[in-house]
C-alpha cells in the first residue's frame, strides 16, 4: 500500500505467486511502474485519507523520486466513507491539484469511484491521471496479455502504455 510502504506489497504478491504458480500485482506496484514508464517526477497526489496516512504516502513516494507537486485529501478513515465520496468532490480536488502544475496526478484509493472521471478529466485539464483502480487493470490485463488499447474511457493510460 501507498502508507505502509511497497516492500508491503511486493510481499504479498510474491506469497500470492509462490503459493499458486500465477503471478500478481497490486494498483501500488503498477502505479509505480507507470510512473517510471513515464518518467513522472513532479506528481499531485488525491486521496480519502487521514493526514498521517497521506504523510506516508506522500514520504514513500518522495524516496523513490517522485515529488508531490499539490495535494488534497478529505480526511476520512473507514472504507465505507471512501464509497460515498461523490464525482464531484473527486473531481474537485483534482482541478484543485492540476492547479498546481504536476506532470501527472494519481488517485489513490480502490474505494473511490474516480476511474470513469478520468477520461473527461485528462481532455479538460490536459494532465494525465492514474487512478489506482485503473491501474491495477491496466497491469492485470497486461499480464494476462490482453491489449489495453481496448478499455475506453478511463483515461489515456490504456492507449498511452498499451
Amino acid at each position: 500500500s501507498g502508507w505502509l510502504g511497497f516492500e508491503a506489497d511486493a510481499r504479498l504478491c510474491e506469497r500470492i505467486t509462490a503459493a499458486t504458480g500465477i503471478k500478481a500485482t497490486t494498483s501500488m506496484l503498477a502505479l509505480n511502474e507507470i510512473l517510471e514508464r513515464k518518467g513522472v517526477r513532479e506528481l499531485g497526489f488525491v486521496t480519502p485519507y487521514l493526514d498521517e496516512v497521506q504523510g506516508r504516502i506522500l514520504t514513500n513516494y518522495a524516496a523513490l523520486g517522485h515529488a508531490c507537486k499539490g495535494e488534497r485529501h478529505l480526511g476520512l478513515q473507514d472504507n465505507f466513507s471512501f464509497s460515498t465520496v461523490t464525482g464531484g468532490q473527486i473531481s474537485g480536488m483534482i482541478r484543485e491539484v492540476a492547479a498546481q502544475g504536476p506532470q501527472a496526478i494519481t488517485i489513490i484509493c480502490t474505494n473511490l469511484r474516480a476511474a470513469p472521471l478520468v477520461e473527461g478529466l485528462e481532455r479538460e485539464l490536459g494532465i494525465p491521471i492514474y487512478d489506482t483502480i485503473a491501474t491495477v487493470v491496466w497491469k492485470s490485463l497486461r499480464m494476462a496479455g490482453v491489449d489495453t488499447s481496448r478499455v475506453t474511457g478511463w483515461g489515456s493510460l490504456f492507449r498511452d502504455l498499451a
